[in-house]
């Protein structure tokens, strides 16, 4: 199976990907990471107004093979949540890049993000070049 990795995000090795448009942050998992988990069932999230620093833990996503821990590549303050995705999370797998993203931040620091792989470095990863 093939991927897509687009090249405006950047990836974690955990397989969650981040958009910066401008100070906001929009984040979800990648392509990859759906086709490891199989059937998504649920999906937890953070609260609006809720603080998140980089490399933690912001919620979980379960299918029918595991549960994920939800790992934050930048540090802000979720502004919003995909309300859609934790009432549907299966839908996750139709467009998880664009309708299927989780939470936007608003970023306390824009340079954390230099600190994720860009999209060769991930493809390199995963596909184990």
């Amino acid at each position: 199976m093939s991927f897509e990795y687009p090249q405006d995000l950047r990836y974690l090795d955990s397989h969650e990907y981040v958009r910066l448009d401008g100070e906001i942050a929009t984040i979800g998992i990648t392509e990859f990471a759906v086709d490891q988990l199989g059937d998504i069932v649920f999906l937890e999230l953070p609260e609006i107004g809720d603080a998140i620093s980089k490399g933690d833990t912001f919620g979980n996503i379960e299918s029918v093979k595991a549960v994920e821990e939800l790992n934050a590549p930048v540090s802000g303050t979720v502004i919003e949540r995909n309300e859609a995705m934790i009432e549907s999370p299966e839908l996750v797998a139709d467009d998880p890049y664009r309708e299927g993203w989780f939470i936007k931040l608003r970023v306390d620091d824009l340079s954390e993000v230099e600190d994720a792989m860009t999209a060769d470095e991930y493809r390199a990863l995963v596909e184990g070049e």
